[in-house]
């Protein structure tokens, strides 16, 4: 077996530790922020989602997405995202502002997150402003707070927020995403630090998780809802997005009132 072909697999069989040990150890966690997410959607209120930098991922994921439904509004913030490694929308900027206090305060002014709401928020980390102050803001407006985070880097790292708080600390479901604070998985010879962070993936998986959870949850309570489907799916109508879309924008003017 070639050295590439032993690291592939090393970081497979990484990821698959990973997930298995978030299927073992966190679904029950990720079962009672479905049933908190499916009492938000079911009451006409919803589930905002936010990450900054590589943790918008899940984000994006989440909703519109195919596979998902109406209940689930993206957080995002082009500033709080990186676009290119250096210069405009650079990663050196946004991870400057990450961690600049105070910033997400005026983030939060244009999005009407409140009393029964959840506010879901990924951060590998859990150190850096934006998270907590996003998890700190939704509760002081009213909102329920699920955190998706490394529960290994909260313990091995001081707070580095005014606050005192890791983004777990802040949570009233805090889900481990099982993964190492270093997050990269395979050791190459000869180089100083390991390569390939597994993390996003751990991120994405634990999103799709929450998508299933509160599906099955809102069924059990007799709400249906549309779901987004893909275009490869036979015998879907046309314009059934389309429809979607517009079911979302719908409800968001009813959230801002």
């Amino acid at each position: 077996m070639s050295p590439s072909t032993v690291a592939a697999e090393t970081y497979l069989r990484s990821v698959e530790a990973i997930l298995a040990r978030i299927r073992e150890t966190q679904t029950p966690a990720i079962a009672r922020a479905g049933e908190m997410m499916a009492t938000a959607i079911a009451g006409g209120r919803g589930v905002f989602v936010f990450g900054s930098g590589h943790s918008v991922i899940p984000v994006l994921d989440v909703f519109p997405r195919y596979g998902s439904f109406v209940g689930f509004y993206p957080l995002t913030d082009p500033r709080l995202m990186w676009f290119s490694p250096v210069g405009p929308g650079g990663a050196r900027e946004l991870l400057w502002l990450e961690r600049k206090e105070g910033y997400v305060a005026q983030f939060l002014k244009s999005h009407p997150l409140g009393t029964g709401d959840v506010t879901l928020v990924f951060s590998h980390g859990g150190l850096n402003a934006a998270p907590v102050e996003v998890a700190l803001g939704a509760r002081e407006r009213g909102s329920a707070v699920v955190a998706v985070t490394s529960l290994a880097n909260a313990r091995a790292h001081r707070p580095a927020h005014s606050s005192g708080k890791h983004l777990a600390d802040v949570a009233d479901v805090a889900i481990d995403n099982c993964t190492a604070p270093e997050d990269a998985q395979v050791v190459v010879e000869g180089w100083q630090h390991p390569v390939a962070a597994a993390s996003t993936v751990a991120f994405v998986a634990i999103a799709q998780a929450l998508v299933a959870s509160t599906a099955q949850q809102l069924a059990a309570r007799g709400v249906r809802k549309d779901v987004f489907v893909s275009p490869n799916v036979q015998g879907v109508e046309p314009g059934h997005n389309e429809r979607i879309f517009e079911q979302y924008e719908a409800w968001i003017r009813t959230l801002a009132r």
